[in-house]
């Protein structure tokens, strides 16, 4: 499991935003608000689409 920080999530309602965004495109996808992490479970491939797809919906998402 690959964990992005996207220090830019700031409520529920981007929470929503990012899993609705991740698993429309069958990323499978675990969101912690208080710890401002996304979590992808999948490949190098996955990753980087994740990262494009958090870019496109406004969030900016590093790996730690």
């Amino acid at each position: 499991m690959t964990v992005l920080k996207a220090e830019d999530m700031m409520c529920d309602h981007c929470v929503e935003r990012i899993k609705n965004g991740l698993e429309d495109e069958g990323i499978q996808v675990e969101v912690d608000l208080s710890e401002k992490t996304v979590s992808i479970d999948g490949d190098d491939k996955d990753v980087e689409k994740a990262k494009d797809i958090l870019g496109d919906l406004g969030f900016f998402a590093e790996e730690i």
